[in-house]
């Protein structure tokens, strides 16, 4: 899979892609622009494609392509451009995993980087991926570069849950939704990165418009997961709940997919209820089972992010899926 600030390729965000040339092209570009949608859909890909066209010079068109060739194109690759910063969850120095959160020294750095001459003499661009994970101390700090921007620099904030952002960050910014992937998009990229693969159907079906989801459910025990995630959900975790937590802990990268495809099942149930109105929520509160998935999601970041026993949150999380049942 070629990371983002690699990746030449763009598909499915065209509209999007004209929106950012458009601005560009007009000479009145906003300072800060907010990128949304869901993982793997191509935030960070949109955002590198943008970086490397501001940072090369204007293109005519509603593309913003640059030739993998360009002397840009390489340095941004590497990284090693002069002119562009990336933030996002760095490693913890102790444990050497990825944090759960952007924190202020991430972007303590963004003020510091904006406010020095462009080394060529252009554009200075910020990309923050994963904008919706910073603390609260680490989005105040970026909130002041945002309320007085340097000349001819560009924040790109990116975020899967926008509305974790402060209000007044999201005010800021010019907002920019992406949209999904049609799911024979996702199939034919599919085919395209992995030739081999013989059930995409149901992956097409878990990925939900994202050909990132795709790939890493692919590429790891998505299927499997799939099913015990199901299985959880329909009550078995009350009669089998320590075997379930063995049978995902084989599993390759089982407890994040587990965890990850158990609250997107969740959610779908959760949206399938409100559609069926007042007799439902009589029965049980859409609030608990709204709590429910957000409680969950809290645990999975936890886990992760501290390195807590993953089969103890497992057993909490079919816990809770049994008290609510």
């Amino acid at each position: 899979m070629i990371p983002p600030r690699a990746n030449p390729d763009l598909f499915g965000q065209e509209q999007a892609e004209a929106t950012l040339a458009a601005a560009m092209a007009s000479g009145r570009l906003h300072h800060a622009w907010l990128i949304t949608g869901a993982e793997g859909i191509g935030k960070a890909t949109l955002a590198y494609r943008f970086a490397r066209r501001l940072l090369a010079g204007p293109a005519s068109g509603e593309s913003l392509a640059l030739d993998p060739s360009h002397p840009v194109f390489h340095r941004v690759a590497a990284g090693s451009h002069a002119d562009l910063l990336t933030v996002e969850r760095a490693a913890d120095e102790k444990t050497r995993r990825r944090r759960a959160e952007i924190v202020v020294d991430d972007t303590r750095a963004v003020a510091a980087f904006l406010h020095l001459t462009a080394a060529e003499g252009g554009w200075r661009v910020v990309i923050v991926d994963g904008a919706d994970t910073m603390n609260r101390n680490a989005a105040n700090a970026l909130l002041k570069v945002l309320e007085e921007p340097p000349p001819r620099s560009i924040l790109l904030l990116l975020a899967s849950s926008p509305g974790r952002l402060l209000p007044t960050i999201r005010s800021r910014c010019r907002r920019l939704a992406l949209e999904p992937l049609a799911d024979a998009l996702v199939e034919r990229l599919l085919h395209r990165a992995m030739p081999d693969l013989e059930d995409t159907a149901g992956l097409v079906a878990l990925a939900q418009g994202s050909i990132g989801r795709a790939l890493t459910l692919a590429q790891g025990s998505g299927l499997a997961c799939a099913r015990l995630a199901d299985e959880a959900l329909e009550g078995a975790a009350a009669l089998r709940a320590f075997a379930l937590a063995d049978e995902v802990l084989r599993l390759e990268d089982g407890y994040g997919l587990f965890m990850t495809l158990l609250r997107q099942r969740l959610a779908e149930q959760i949206a399938s209820r409100g559609r069926q109105g007042e007799a439902v929520a009589r029965r049980l509160p859409l609030a608990a089972w709204v709590e429910l998935w957000q409680g969950l999601g809290a645990l999975q970041a936890a886990t992760e992010g501290v390195n807590l026993e993953p089969r103890q949150a497992l057993l909490e999380a079919m816990a809770r899926l049994r008290a609510l049942a």
